[in-house]
């Protein structure tokens, strides 16, 4: 730990986060009619770079209801707004990033309403948002030659994105659990890989389905990445790691969003 993060672990001061950059929407495309794919762009993404997949960016939005963007002060704990509420922020995975255009995508899952589903919606092409990022990412294991990808929806974006980064030559089984037919969406090519859409039944809790898919595998790949509803990933990586014996190192689990919070 350097010497700046001790004094500010004793000041009680969180470390800042990277710094939100001023962008504007480039364009917008429905991917189906639960996702929208976003594309921003502005100067002030130069450095931005995505160095391993599976990161996070922070979305400044305008306050509800209005079109104007207001940016935000670090106060050593948290950004706020000039009158000293909390913005509204939401986190994303980065899609993909163009260097040479300066241009970032995020996929937006789309609820029936919410802050995020909200902007997603309105948004037009000259609108402004501010980005700070990129944050947590995925480390692969070069060790291993098999993978289970694990998610709901709105893991969609990250999934995507390791199917980008695996090697071409490791296996890769995905399960993906989904609210309706038409949540598919295109995901990229993998040569190994196979895929498999489970829509969620009327009355199951999130994450029932890919439990049972969980469950029921004989044999498990060298390494199990899982995103979605908190309470489903926390039911999963219990059993992954006392029923199933999996070492921590091999399991990857993120919640993504918590059931009567919305996530948009």
């Amino acid at each position: 730990m350097s010497n700046a993060d001790v004094s500010a672990k004793l000041a009680g001061l969180r470390k800042e986060p990277p710094p939100y950059r001023r962008v504007a929407v480039r364009s917008i495309e429905p991917l189906s009619p639960f996702m929208m794919r976003v594309v921003l762009g502005g100067d002030e993404l130069d450095g931005f770079a995505i160095t391993a997949p599976a990161s996070s960016v922070r979305l400044l939005l305008p306050p509800p209801g209005s079109d104007e963007l207001v940016m935000v002060t670090w106060t050593g704990n948290q950004f706020e707004l000039p009158d000293g509420t909390r913005p509204p922020i939401r986190t994303f995975t980065p899609r993909r990033f163009d260097v040479d255009r300066n241009e970032l995508t995020i996929d937006v899952v789309l609820h029936d309403d919410g802050l995020a589903t909200d902007w997603a919606r309105s948004v037009r092409p000259g609108d402004d948002v501010a980005v700070s990022g990129p944050g947590r990412s995925e480390d692969l294991n070069a060790d291993a030659r098999s993978h289970l990808l694990i998610g709901d929806e709105s893991a969609l974006p990250a999934i995507a994105q390791l199917l980008e980064w695996i090697p071409a030559d490791h296996v890769v089984d995905v399960h993906v659990e989904i609210r309706h037919a038409d949540a598919r969406i295109e995901l990229p090519t993998h040569g190994r890989a196979t895929v498999s859409w489970y829509v969620i039944d009327e009355g199951a809790a999130p994450g029932d389905a890919l439990f049972d898919v969980v469950s029921n595998l004989d044999d498990l790949p060298d390494a199990v990445w899982i995103a979605g509803e908190a309470a489903a990933v926390q039911r999963l990586r219990t059993h992954l790691f006392d029923e199933r014996g999996r070492n921590r190192s091999d399991v990857t689990a993120r919640g993504y969003w918590k059931v009567g919070r919305t996530s948009g």
